[in-house]
């Protein structure tokens, strides 16, 4: 069955995944009328800048705007964000009472910065979360050289800002739940490597631990956190690093299926609650939760900038599709840099097997494998991107080698 192509697409997100889903739009064709939502007062920006060259560039921190192209023909709404959305009507309702109709509606509102776990007391002043642009600025500010930083969770935002705050001269304590660095995320043994890393910079990295309060002068400003080991780490600023969650809370009430991002299938059509497509509803970015195919079809959401670029594309080309769209296949992928050392990798190394193809902490270089059930899901590197490229190759194909791709002479 054809379905009549769309004429007013509504797009929730002023972020990299709404602005690369719009542009997209117009790239594929769509004349009609595009209206893009902000949460924030800011035009889109690019976030992984925030937690490195925003924090260490000098004397002022680089600006991080997107460019926007010339034809994109949109309508902003900026610093108003969505909390409603009526299904039957077809309306996105504003924090400020508009009321907005679509026959499209593209999904892509990001993650928000996970708060303090309730078992802790309101944070005093000095205790910070980095999501936003605001965030990192504020953050910067108060990363003066003097001053002693701790961070709470070692993942890619909190190994990134320690690592920063450390060019900046600053004492740092980085505090991690699990026994290593990333180790949810790739794995013990590359956590190891990472947290070796943190060592040689001069971090002091606690593992195996994590805040159970924290302290305060007399004018209410952060002076120390307490640990679970009974230690008490003295702070003038501290980060809470404790992940992201999908910024869903809007889409209560409205019949979709949202627990732990917006539920997709491989075409990036929201879901409802039972299961049945949205009609004219897709999805795109760290909010989208889709079946990745290394996952064995699992429904996974991944917060990282390509992801968010390629599923901005995918997405356009399914609202405007007027028979069967394309499945979103692209092989997922992400980088980080600390302390010099460029971490690059392909697939899904989480809850896989790694094997290590190479180890050389002095030479900055690592090279590992990651494998289900002895099927290659991804890899990662430091100081080996040029690897990368075969493994994508396997990976992309859907291929089951029973090892990794030969490695260069």
């Amino acid at each position: 069955m054809r379905r009549p192509a769309p004429r007013d697409i509504v797009v929730v997100g002023a972020s990299l995944a709404g602005l690369r889903t719009a542009e997209a739009l117009r790239a594929q064709g769509f004349t009609g009328s595009l209206t893009i939502v902000g949460a924030e007062p800011h035009l889109p920006y690019d976030r992984p800048p925030l937690s490195k060259q925003v924090l260490t560039a000098q004397p002022d921190p680089p600006g991080t705007a997107l460019p926007l192209p010339a034809a994109l023909d949109a309508r902003w709404l900026l610093g108003r964000p969505a909390v409603g959305l009526d299904l039957t009507a077809r309306t996105v309702l504003l924090s400020d009472g508009t009321r907005l109709p679509y026959d499209g509606l593209v999904l892509a509102t990001g993650s928000a910065a996970r708060r303090t776990p309730a078992a802790l007391a309101v944070p005093p002043r000095g205790v910070l979360t980095l999501r936003g642009l605001d965030d990192a600025l504020a953050l910067r500010a108060a990363l003066l050289p003097d001053r002693r930083l701790v961070v709470v969770g070692a993942g890619f935002l909190g190994g990134e800002v320690a690592a920063a705050a450390r060019q900046r001269g600053l004492d740092v304590t980085l505090v991690e739940a699990a026994a290593q660095p990333l180790d949810r995320a790739i794995g013990s043994a590359a956590g190891t490597y990472v947290g070796d890393l943190h060592r040689a910079a001069g971090i002091d990295l606690r593992t195996r631990t994590t805040v159970t309060g924290f302290r305060a002068g007399a004018n209410g400003h952060v002076t120390a956190v307490e640990l679970t080991t009974g230690d008490t780490v003295r702070a003038d600023v501290v980060l809470l690093a404790l992940g992201s969650v999908p910024a869903t809370g809007w889409l209560a009430g409205s019949g979709m299926a949202v627990d732990g991002g917006v539920h997709c299938d491989p075409y990036l059509r929201a879901l409802r609650s039972d299961g049945s497509v949205v009609d004219g509803v897709v999805a795109a970015g760290d909010v989208a939760r889709v079946p990745q195919p290394l996952a064995d079809g699992a429904r996974l959401t991944l917060g990282h900038w390509t992801n968010a670029v390629e599923q901005g594309a995918a997405a356009a080309a399914t609202l405007l599709a007027t028979g069967t769209p394309a499945p979103f296949t692209t092989v997922p992928s992400f980088w980080s840099d600390l302390h010099g050392a460029r971490i690059r990798s392909v697939g899904l190394p989480a809850a896989a097997e790694a094997r290590i193809v190479e180890h050389d902490l002095a030479g900055r270089h690592l090279e590992v494998a990651y494998h289900r059930r002895g099927r290659l899901v991804g890899a990662l590197t430091i100081g080996r991107t040029a690897r990368l490229a075969a493994y994508r190759t396997v990976l992309r194909d859907h291929r089951e080698p029973a090892q990794e791709p030969a490695s260069a002479a």
